[in-house]
């Protein structure tokens, strides 16, 4: 089995490729949606969130997102304490999915952060999706529904789009020119080829 890390700048449409690619039967863990269900399921972070944050960060059985969201982008040094909470479990989670899994010959792990929270260790090859930084910011504030200034400083707390494309092994450019499809089979293509070895 191959792991395949997907990441990308926001709004670069790694969501849409994993769907592209889910669609295909190729299973996909989507680190963002299992980082929420762990927080509200898992004993140790729900342990450790109100040790560091008090009870209110539960709210009658749910997460205070706008507690949580408050502290987290109040400084760098929050945001690592958080990270340093979930990140630990949500690896693990990957591994034990990616074990019920095994029967597949490609897996995904979908990651806006894969190479800031350390996930690009627990995957075997890097796809990267590129867009011009103009159509993803566009895309961004379309889809959140936030301000220019807001994505804009969502960008800068990433790793630069050059940096992620020269640690990437695969990079396919969706600016809405290009086919993806074809770019997406070929990558697929070289994966299962390079397992046949």
């Amino acid at each position: 089995m191959i792991r395949l890390g997907i990441t990308g700048g926001i709004g670069s449409g790694k969501s849409y490729v994993s769907h592209l690619l889910a669609e295909t039967g190729i299973p996909v863990y989507d680190t963002d949606s299992n980082a929420k269900r762990l927080m509200m399921e898992h004993p140790s972070i729900q342990k450790q969130l109100v040790e560091l944050l008090g009870t209110n960060v539960y709210v009658e059985g749910r997460l205070n997102k706008p507690l949580l969201a408050e502290y987290l982008f109040s400084s760098s040094e929050n945001a690592s304490q958080i990270n340093s909470i979930v990140h630990p479990i949500v690896k693990q989670d990957f591994q034990e999915w990616a074990l019920r899994h095994s029967g597949a010959e490609v897996v995904v792990m979908e990651c806006a952060i894969l190479y800031e929270s350390g996930f690009d260790k627990s995957v075997d090859k890097i796809l990267m999706v590129y867009a011009p930084e103009e159509i993803r910011l566009q895309r961004a504030m379309q889809r959140d529904g936030a301000t220019e200034v807001q994505i804009r400083s969502r960008m800068a707390a990433q790793f630069s789009e050059e940096e992620k494309r020269k640690r990437a092994d695969f990079v396919i450019i969706n600016d809405g020119v290009c086919p993806l499809w074809s770019q997406l089979q070929e990558v697929i293509g070289k994966l299962t080829t390079e397992k046949g070895r």
